[in-house]
């Protein structure tokens, strides 16, 4: 027999070894730095302006509302002419020089308008060769106008990016000053550098703490808005469902009347032909599918401990009993009938009957001892509503309760599905109005074409 040696083949040195913590740590962090401060550097992001939101450009127009939109690119410009004029308030040097170091103080100010990370890292080269322009000058790394102009740098460049790019800056900014005074041979420096890093810790610190408070008040603003959104948006399904459980309600009623007077009518014709017998078969078996597939689609908005009253659903004929529940509780309410009086729809009396309801609570719990009309105008297209409170008395002992809104948005829902109008607005007297139109579309008359 053969023997069969099976080798695996080594890994390479450090594959498939789990990584430590502070590996991942400092592998991330040097990650951070390469995208921050390397990546891009001098890529062309201007500075924007300020928004219409903004407290210096709230309340002008013209031109003072274009100058206050630019006045942190202006705030810029003044802080690198300072830096320009320390840089060239020299006594050691004049001339050429001196405006070399002023400019080489003002260039690095300047590109934060522009491109951020890469005014950082010409900062750095502006210092070094304006200290090697000036040598036996401050006995530091740092001219005045250099010293100034970093700090400059520094803090607008943090604003116009994230804590983690302040963060490394001023490390890089400890990492150049070390090597910078070792390069020179300036070791009375390293003070310098001490109160360099200093100041820009603490300049660095206060925009990281503003920039955070406004991160997390964006965050929490829109935390808010989607909370908002997601509280409309469910208001609005629960009242869908309960215009839906009513529905159901009022048109399974209907089906059902349909189905029984199908199935009765061949027995009240004596000898009715086949037919006949046949189509009202029809009709029946028609009206029992659409009930079965009603109750199949529509039941499933009842909710779990739902039950279906046991009277039949509210018309405006039940509206004088409203009425006189809403005046023991409290409110003068009075009511006005134009047009001539018809039975409608059901569904329109259903929802012009909940409409009244919900517009007399909103009365009762937002204008309290406060005094309501009810005008029902019926008309030839349709049927139109006016419910209007006047303002609540001043000395009142009772105070108003805030709402959801669950009101005005179940209003809206039904009057949308009816295809009418609605309107809402406070009233000249300091009450409230409530409007609706509800189409109703002309009975056909007999014989008509």
């Amino acid at each position: 027999m053969t023997e069969t040696t099976h080798t695996h083949p080594t890994p390479p040195a450090g594959a498939g070894r789990p990584r430590s913590p502070e590996f991942r740590l400092a592998a991330d962090a040097l990650a951070g730095l390469r995208q921050d401060l390397f990546h891009g550097a001098f890529a062309y992001r201007p500075l924007p302006r300020l928004g219409p939101g903004s407290r210096l450009v709230r309340g002008r127009s013209g031109r003072m509302r274009e100058y206050a939109t630019r006045a942190p690119h202006g705030l810029v410009a003044f802080l690198g002419l300072v830096a320009m004029w320390l840089g060239m308030l020299r006594s050691d040097i004049s001339g050429a020089p001196s405006l070399l170091c002023g400019l080489l103080a003002l260039a690095p100010v300047l590109l934060t308008l522009v491109r951020p990370a890469g005014a950082f890292w010409l900062s750095l080269v502006a210092s070094l060769v304006s200290a090697m322009v000036s040598e036996d000058y401050w006995g530091g790394i740092w001219t005045p106008g250099t010293f100034f102009s970093h700090l400059v740098v520094l803090t607008v460049v943090a604003v116009r990016t994230r804590p983690r790019t302040a963060a490394w800056m001023w490390v890089l900014t400890g990492v150049y000053g070390s090597i910078a005074t070792s390069l020179l041979d300036r070791t009375e420096g390293r003070s310098q550098v001490a109160q360099m890093q200093l100041l820009s810790a603490l300049v660095l610190l206060v925009v990281t703490v503003r920039q955070i408070r406004r991160e997390a008040a964006l965050e929490v603003t829109a935390q808010q808005s989607v909370t908002e959104h997601e509280r409309s948006r469910r208001t609005l399904l629960e009242e869908r469902t309960t215009i839906a459980r009513e529905l159901h309600d009022v048109v399974a009623h209907h089906m059902s009347v349909v189905a029984i007077q199908a199935e009765a009518a061949p027995y009240r014709v004596e000898n009715p032909p086949p037919e006949l017998e046949k189509a009202f078969a029809t009709i029946r078996e028609n009206a029992v599918a659409a009930l079965t597939e009603l109750r199949r689609v529509l039941g499933v908005v009842r909710a779990e401990d739902y039950e279906a009253p046991d009277a039949p659903q509210p018309t405006l004929a039940d509206l004088d009993a409203l009425l006189a529940n809403v005046r023991e509780a409290g409110l003068d309410v009075t009511k006005t009938v134009t047009g001539a009086v018809r039975e409608l729809p059901q569904g329109v009396e259903l929802s012009a009957y909940r409409i009244v309801q919900e517009a007399l609570s909103n009365t009762l719990r937002h204008a309290p001892g406060a005094s309501a009309r009810v005008e029902i105008g019926y008309v030839l297209g349709g049927l139109g509503l006016r419910v209007v409170n006047g303002p609540p008395p001043a000395p009142s002992l009772v105070k108003p309760s805030p709402g959801a809104g669950h009101g005005l948005t179940g209003m809206r829902e039904r009057v949308t599905m009816l295809n009418g109008e609605m309107t809402t607005a406070r009233t000249a007297e300091g009450g409230y109005e409530v409007t609706v139109f509800l189409p109703v579309p002309a009975p056909e008359t007999e014989g008509g074409a």
